[in-house]
């Protein structure tokens, strides 16, 4: 959903109004769970949102508008995250962090990371074709929670979320190479799951 104008939903969040807070919370609860993903891991990134939560409705009046809103909340979640992480960043080593297999290399993408010839698609409205998409879907989400949760929340951060890459660094202090290499290599492993998809209608 599109996020609403910080000038807008300012005021009515520190007048208590509950449909600002929903508003708030449908549009950036996506977003605070990646970072809480990427710091602290599935285990414990559900109980950091909601502290999160906490600290913002506590920290609302002294909210001064020097970032936006989104960038006030993420940075908030990033926090408290590290906070219950008690302990020395949690970076993915680049050496690490395996190969995607499959058909698709790199050789297939633009510089940006999408397709040079993208592959087919559907565009059919029938029955059958709408039940196609959904398995998609479902084959996509897979592969997304095969992951790492570092891979996974740079990869939503950016592509769901639309953060830039110096906004995913400061709010993961992951190095910039590193979140390109995650960000390419999440790509990749979804860019085959589609290309094989396509081509035997399996995951």
């Amino acid at each position: 959903m599109a996020a609403p104008a910080d000038d807008e939903l300012l005021p009515r969040l520190r007048a208590g109004q509950q449909q600002a807070f929903r508003e708030l919370i449908d549009t950036y609860q996506g977003a605070m769970r990646a970072v809480a993903f990427a710091i602290v891991g599935g285990r414990h990134a559900e109980e950091v949102v909601q502290d999160a939560w906490l600290a913002v409705v506590r920290s609302l009046d002294s909210f001064q508008q020097r970032s936006s809103l989104k960038t006030w909340l993420l940075t908030i979640v990033a926090n408290t995250a590290r906070t219950r992480l008690k302990q020395s960043r949690r970076e993915v080593l680049l050496d690490d962090l395996p190969a995607p297999h499959g058909t698709v290399d790199d050789a297939r993408f633009a510089a940006d990371g999408h397709w040079l010839a993208a592959p087919s698609a559907w565009h059919e409205d029938s029955p059958e074709a709408l039940l196609a998409e959904e398995e998609l879907r479902q084959c996509l989400e897979k592969t997304l929670l095969s992951l790492s949760d570092l891979q996974r929340s740079v990869l939503l951060l950016r592509e769901r979320q639309g953060l830039e890459l110096q906004e995913i660094c400061n709010l993961l202090e992951v190095s910039l190479s590193n979140v390109r290499v995650l960000l390419h290599r999440g790509r990749l492993k979804l860019f085959a799951t589609l290309e094989h998809y396509e081509e035997t209608g399996q995951c």
